[in-house]
């Protein structure tokens, strides 16, 4: 028992001195210049003072209360919406919604000529409720299969669809750590979008070009309309209150599943969602896909990203990217 003791109190020391080290690096507590030199000096000092101080537990007590102050002070970081933003995610989205009518403002609609190149659009765009029918998952993967962003495009009889993703909102310059967000490091944004640009930028324009699928769901209208007002009424409540993104918690994958759980018999959760690339597998698992044929051949069948490159700047963008996909039973 000593023994499984003195082991426990090593990984919660180790823990909380990972953590406090990665808090100080990568967070906002400190001015940038000093965040390395004071990082470093807190795990060297750790360290001697462990090997040194005979007294582990009371070294023990004053790294936890140590630790406990960062805690403290990094529960009081702030998310902003006033920064120098990226062009890409410069404009907040919100929704004005009136009756069956919902208006969204800020919706992107990039030209464009490379990744980083573009003429910069966000339009106001109506919808009708009366008319939402569908909601596909996009899934674009870029790292293997384990790894993929995931996202939803809402789709309003066939004719107009908008896709809703998740994101972290970066600073002009900067660029993107997953170590880092675990740490306030990042805004998070929900980018409100024309097909043809967030879908269009992954296959066509984007150095290297994602694989991207589009995944039709099996789901009652009525769940469908539930999660797309629940994606607004978070829009517009990161308006006033921004929020940060993280690695694990907040992100693509985890956001979506949050807005499905106003739904009854939403997705249980599951160890896929950290590994989004996995969660097409999942849904085909629980029902929520194409069931008429095997997954390899869904798969196959939904894989988009030629005839994105082919449609390109077209018109009908969303409708040609969706010739030929799998179209589930739908639920009343």
């Amino acid at each position: 028992m000593r023994i499984a003791r003195g082991v426990l109190l090593v990984f919660i020391i180790a823990g909380m001195t990972i953590w406090a080290i990665g808090a100080i690096y990568y967070s906002p507590l400190l001015s940038a210049r000093w965040r390395p030199l004071v990082a470093g000096s807190y795990a060297a000092i750790t360290a001697l003072a462990l090997l040194m101080i005979p007294r582990r537990r009371l070294t023990a007590a004053v790294l936890a209360v140590i630790c406990a102050i960062l805690v403290v002070l990094f529960s009081r970081i702030l998310a902003s919406n006033d920064r120098d933003w990226q062009p890409e995610v410069a404009v907040m989205p919100w929704a004005e919604i009136d009756g069956t009518r919902v208006t969204i403002h800020g919706v992107r609609n990039l030209d464009y000529r490379t990744e980083t190149d573009f003429t910069a659009r966000w339009e106001d765009r109506a919808y009708d409720l009366g008319k939402l029918d569908s909601v596909d998952l996009v899934a674009a993967y870029w790292a293997g299969r384990a790894i993929a962003h995931l996202m939803l495009s809402f789709g309003f009889e066939r004719k107009d669809y908008v896709a809703i993703s998740i994101e972290l909102r970066k600073e002009r310059g900067e660029r993107y750590s997953t170590l880092a967000g675990f740490f306030k490091q990042y805004e998070l944004v929900y980018v409100v979008a024309d097909e043809r640009d967030v879908i269009g930028v992954r296959t066509t324009y984007r150095r290297p070009q994602e694989e991207v699928y589009i995944y039709r769901i099996r789901a009652p209208r009525e769940n469908i309309r539930r999660a797309f007002l629940d994606y607004l009424k978070t829009i517009n409540e990161m308006r006033e209150q921004p929020r940060f993104y993280n690695t694990l918690t907040t992100n693509c994958t985890t956001g979506i599943w949050v807005h499905t759980k106003v739904n009854p018999e939403s997705p249980p959760w599951s160890w896929k969602i950290l590994l989004s690339g996995y969660i097409p597998e999942r849904l085909y698992q629980l029902g929520r896909l194409d069931m008429t044929r095997p997954f390899a051949e869904l798969e196959r069948l939904s894989y988009v990203s030629a005839r994105a490159r082919a449609a390109d700047k077209n018109s009908a963008f969303s409708q040609r990217i969706r010739e030929g996909l799998p179209q589930p039973t739908q639920v009343p």
